[in-house]
């Protein structure tokens, strides 16, 4: 086999359709470098000149979560997906590439994911800093919580695991695993978790937490393998915990 076929789901929100390309296969050729061969020389499987296809890019390493889209159906990092191996997996030279779903469509394969940075925002995900730290050392974090933070820091805020899950999409409210995750980590880090009780209490509100129907497709797909389910069963307990708190006014909130 030295010749395979790319079918790429394009247009807009209004208009889309599907287009066949047919490229020579290259030795560890990705999917990434065979859209920018169609870039190069935008001609179909008919022999007809096209457009270019849009889609989105950045480190090229499975680093920045940029490039994902759906590559024969399931969510996935464009970069790290190898030609060979999808045909050798699949037994097909046909391989089919669409944008997800979970998020407002732009052009071709190209996604808004401006969602899941407001998330992000939503939850304050990120570490205050009061210059406390500047001249000594923080706080020591124990070797085994410091893997646990590394792990869940891998997060690429690639959207693979919000396409999984069902409970992410138009109808629904719900944030998606991954700013759920991003709260167990900032609740974690021995500043951050000073402000935990206010990312606890907007895992309480719609679209946190409680949305979440533990489908768990979101722990298969994640390209970085973050325990995902494990961050929403362990924040699922520090809301509850939090929900106690507030009702006996109780204001030591630091979680586990």
């Amino acid at each position: 086999m030295d010749k395979y076929i790319l079918k790429v789901r394009r247009g807009v929100p209004d208009n889309q359709y599907w287009e066949e390309f047919e490229l020579d296969l290259i030795p560890f050729a990705n999917v990434i470098s065979s859209l920018m061969e169609i870039q190069k020389n935008p001609i179909n499987k008919q022999g007809e000149k096209t457009t270019p296809v849009a889609w989105e890019q950045g480190c090229l390493e499975e680093v920045c979560g940029s490039c994902s889209i759906l590559i024969n159906g399931i969510p996935r990092q464009a970069c790290t997906a190898l030609i060979h191996k999808i045909i050798s997996q699949t037994n097909s030279n046909v391989i089919t590439l669409a944008p997800m779903s979970s998020f407002p469509l732009v052009k071709d394969l190209y996604v808004d994911r401006q969602g899941m940075y407001e998330n992000l925002k939503k939850t304050h995900s990120w570490i205050d800093a009061d210059g406390s730290h500047t001249e000594n050392f923080g706080p020591k974090i124990s070797p085994e919580k410091q893997q646990t933070m590394y792990v869940l820091s891998t997060c690429m805020t690639c959207g693979c695991c919000s396409e999984a899950c069902p409970n992410v999409n138009a109808k629904s409210k719900f944030m998606g695993p991954a700013p759920i995750s991003q709260v167990r980590l900032f609740n974690a880090n021995p500043t951050g978790k000073m402000s935990a009780n206010t990312r606890s209490r907007i895992l309480m509100e719609e679209g946190g937490i409680a949305d979440c129907s533990n489908a768990q497709n979101c722990v298969q797909v994640c390209p970085k393998n973050i325990p995902l389910t494990e961050s929403i069963a362990v924040m699922g307990g520090q809301v509850a915990k939090q929900a106690s708190r507030d009702i006996f006014n109780i204001t030591d909130n630091e979680p586990e």
